[in-house]
């Protein structure tokens, strides 16, 4: 009867650590200028450029967490997700 307990145990442990690993942004931001403006509905848009490229968005919601889209290969478009043609959302799971 231990082993599922211990089981439990060690998955929320790698969960935990998992998340530790996740804090920081997948693109290189040092020097990035930001572009801030509130929306009519009252969220929040943040664009963040290098060299006049844009790098990263954060969305921040009125109401709910905010959200990342990101820019990591460099060639000035967000990623988005091959199958769908959407772009790919990230939320930060983590913070300390």
């Amino acid at each position: 009867m231990r082993m599922p307990t211990l089981s439990a145990a060690a998955l929320a442990a790698t969960i935990l650590l998992a998340g530790c690993a996740t804090t920081g942004a997948p693109v290189d931001l040092k020097d990035a200028e930001v572009a801030q403006r509130t929306l009519d509905n009252g969220d929040t848009y943040e664009e963040y450029r290098v060299g006049g490229q844009l790098r990263m968005v954060k969305i921040s919601p009125a109401r709910g967490p905010a959200y990342y889209l990101y820019d990591r290969d460099g060639d000035g478009a967000l990623d988005r997700d091959d199958r769908d043609d959407l772009p790919q959302v990230y939320w930060k799971l983590f913070q300390w």
